[in-house]
């Protein structure tokens, strides 16, 4: 999965210099209204280290988005096997994007996505794939409504503490392989 290109991203594995903007990623406030949580330094460094680890274990993760016109990795997007039994949709795997403000509404995530849709349903056969978000976060959905992603239900998410009632309604959209192929 790794060094998927697309016309204006590369994604790749996330390296050492991409450690302060990984934090930045998983902790500035605007990028994270819809998380519950915001990581530290030594947190966001354990889950970079983390998805470098599935990328090699899993062959897919989420990965750097590296923007081709001035080098920046400007985000997150990618693959992510989900197993844990909470998740009454497990197992399957979940296609997700994070960006930061300045690279929002250029079309970047749904251009990374469709690239991560292709090499999920073409290169890995891949069944399905999902991907879920607060319900209120109507960028998400645009993306996932964009890529054909179609909506499957509503659920409480198993890991949205109780004390952020604002973020605990999630909607799950799908996309199936023969769907895919179908459309393609």
């Amino acid at each position: 999965m790794e060094g998927l290109r697309t016309e204006r991203l590369v994604l790749r594995r996330w390296v050492e210099s991409d450690r302060a903007l990984f934090h930045r990623l998983n902790h500035d406030a605007e990028i994270m209204r819809f998380f519950p949580m915001r990581m530290t330094r030594a947190e966001a460094d354990a889950t970079m280290d983390r998805w470098n680890a599935d990328l090699d274990t899993d062959g897919m993760g989420f990965l750097a988005a590296m923007r081709l016109s001035d080098r920046r990795v400007i985000g997150v997007i990618g693959l992510s096997p989900v197993v844990e039994p909470v998740y009454e949709f497990a197992p399957s795997v979940q296609i997700g994007w994070r960006l930061l403000p300045e690279a929002q509404g250029q079309g970047l995530a749904t251009e990374g996505a469709r690239a991560c849709l292709d090499h999920g349903f073409g290169r890995l056969a891949l069944p399905e794939i999902v991907s879920q978000c607060v319900v209120e976060n109507r960028a998400s959905e645009a993306v996932m409504l964009r890529l054909g992603l179609r909506f499957r239900k509503t659920f409480d998410h198993p890991r949205v503490p109780r004390s952020h009632p604002h973020l605990l309604r999630h909607s799950l959209y799908g996309l199936r392989r023969e769907d895919w192929l179908a459309s393609g």
